[in-house]
């Protein structure tokens, strides 16, 4: 097939079809289906029109038959009459006659050889037609098998894509939860210690009044023991200047 047919065939499945896609399998298997039909249409029309053509000339051998008959009796009544003059010219229109039903013949025998050979022909494309629709249907249906696959396929890919992305949105933030778990289990140890209140300079007020009073009550303590280690009489010594 060369590159103008299937071009051709393109367009013509086009406008059979009203396609508003491009080629594709199953209307270019219904395109060739239906052109063997019109093909099998076209042989059927020839073999009724040569067995039509048979069939008139059967029809005038036999009237040529009847006209060669009728003339041999015409020829034997006049030569009965004494009119041979009369016979001979009978007996020549028969003879006219039977030269046209022996061409006859010879055309009736190639119209029937014709029919034969156009019947065989018939048969042939026929089971030809017959086998192509068969695979035709089994083909169309293996197309739209492939295109339901094809389908499934894509979506699979698709959905795959969406769980890849989900999967990473996923973790991500099964990380992110991590880092913040591990923040506050680090901030509550730093807690517990005490070192994020060093860290923070101290405590409120009340706090520092508390601590004022038990540094005061601590020195009272110590400068008790230091008298009574020294005793009454003992005078205190000098502190040194700018104490």
């Amino acid at each position: 097939m060369t590159l103008f047919q299937r071009a051709h065939d393109i367009l013509a499945a086009k406008a059979n079809k009203a396609l508003d896609a491009a080629e594709k399998p199953d209307e270019m298997l219904d395109l060739s289906y239906e052109q063997m039909l019109d093909h099998l249409t076209k042989v059927r029309r020839a073999l009724v029109d040569i067995a039509a053509s048979r069939k008139q000339l059967e029809l005038q051998e036999q009237q040529l038959q009847h006209t060669v008959d009728h003339l041999q009796d015409q020829a034997k009544e006049a030569l009965g009459q004494g009119k041979e003059d009369l016979a001979r010219e009978a007996l020549q229109r028969k003879s006219a006659a039977q030269g046209q039903i022996t061409d006859l013949d010879a055309q009736h025998q190639q119209l029937t050889e014709q029919e034969q050979k156009l019947e065989q022909t018939l048969q042939a494309l026929q089971q030809r037609v017959n086998d192509f629709r068969s695979k035709k249907e089994v083909m169309k249906a293996q197309y739209t098998a492939a295109q339901a696959m094809t389908s499934v396929n894509e979506q699979a890919t698709g959905i795959s894509s969406t769980l890849s992305d989900s999967g990473a949105e996923l973790q991500r933030a099964q990380d992110k939860i991590a880092n913040m778990q591990a923040r506050a289990g680090a901030l509550d140890e730093l807690m517990q210690s005490g070192v994020l209140e060093d860290v923070g300079g101290g405590g409120d007020d009340i706090q520092k009044e508390l601590d004022e009073v038990s540094s005061a009550s601590d020195v009272d303590k110590e400068l008790a023991a230091l008298k009574a280690q020294i005793g009454p009489g003992s005078s205190a010594p000098e502190l040194p200047a700018g104490s």
